[in-house]
């Protein structure tokens, strides 16, 4: 951001030396300015955008007791990356009947990782102001039951950009359940999340990563086009793994879930200055998923 700021500074004020008194600089007629102004303007607005933007981050980064300011996305890629099921984690026949690809990294060379979060039974209020200032993205898996008792407090976050997406009505475990109870599940979430929020999302999350076939089926006839799971999740007070050498790569899904001090040995606050801290300090920024599929 510093580079690209540099040179659209510098523009402006090569532009507006131009304006104020080059040799070769002619006004038209009348004593109107230059064709080139208003451009040079228009540089010089958007890089004072650009100061006072970069400038709230650092306030909110110290205010939020980060230790660094968390790096800015990478614009969404103009041609997404093709989402294939990760080896080991596909169910018979999931080629043929074209089932929705469960993965747990997107394929990227962006130095960017993705944060979701499920279930919500934390309605933390500081969450949501530490994420706004911060200007983090994140994706969201709800479930039914959990978000019923406060829909206000995810309609606030929708209105931040946050999607809202499938973790089933009342959290099973999914694996072994019959077709028909899965689909009442996953559909029933699709139903309730365009009744409640407006929209019927294309992402799914079994509850506790446990799926089969049936899941599966179930999720695509209910217009589900993605199963992600994750390759690591970040606690208030810990980390864990999903790979045995302990190490972030680039694409990875990180999950979480809306936990409080009753749950956790912390609060959520607590755990985005974890999650912050690390990716930030091993150089990545956190990326909106939803911009990759």
């Amino acid at each position: 951001m510093r580079t690209g700021l540099a040179v659209l500074v510098l523009a402006a004020i090569a532009s507006g030396c131009a304006q104020d008194g080059g040799s070769d600089q002619v006004t038209p007629a009348g004593g109107q300015q230059p064709l080139d102004a208003p451009p040079a303007r228009a540089l010089d607005s958007y890089a004072t955008k650009l100061r006072a933007a970069h400038a709230a981050r650092v306030a909110a980064a110290h205010r939020w007791g980060l230790r660094k300011v968390p790096r800015a996305a990478p614009p969404a890629p103009a041609q997404k990356p093709r989402i294939k099921t990760r080896k080991g984690f596909e169910v018979d026949g999931h080629r043929e009947l074209d089932l929705p690809p469960v993965f747990t990294r997107v394929p990227t060379r962006d130095k960017v990782v993705f944060l979701t979060i499920d279930d919500g039974a934390e309605k933390d209020p500081a969450f949501l102001r530490m994420m706004s200032d911060l200007d983090v993205p994140y994706t969201a898996f709800l479930s039914g039951y959990l978000v019923k008792d406060d829909t206000r407090y995810f309609r606030k976050m929708q209105s931040k950009g946050v999607v809202l997406n499938n973790h089933t009505l009342h959290h099973p475990n999914l694996r072994g359940m019959s077709y028909r109870a899965q689909k009442r599940e996953i559909c029933g979430m699709q139903s309730y999340l365009e009744r409640r929020f407006g929209k019927r999302p294309a992402l799914f999350r079994p509850p506790y990563g446990s799926y089969d076939r049936a899941t599966l089926r179930a999720a695509k006839t209910c217009g589900i086009a993605y199963a992600p799971l994750w390759s690591q999740e970040v606690f208030a007070d810990h980390w864990e793994y999903r790979e045995g050498d302990r190490k972030l790569r680039p694409g990875d899904i990180v999950l979480t879930h809306f936990r409080g001090p009753e749950q956790w040995k912390g609060t959520m606050a607590d755990m985005i200055r974890r999650f912050l801290n690390k990716v930030t300090a091993q150089g990545y920024a956190v990326g909106r998923l939803e911009d990759y599929l």
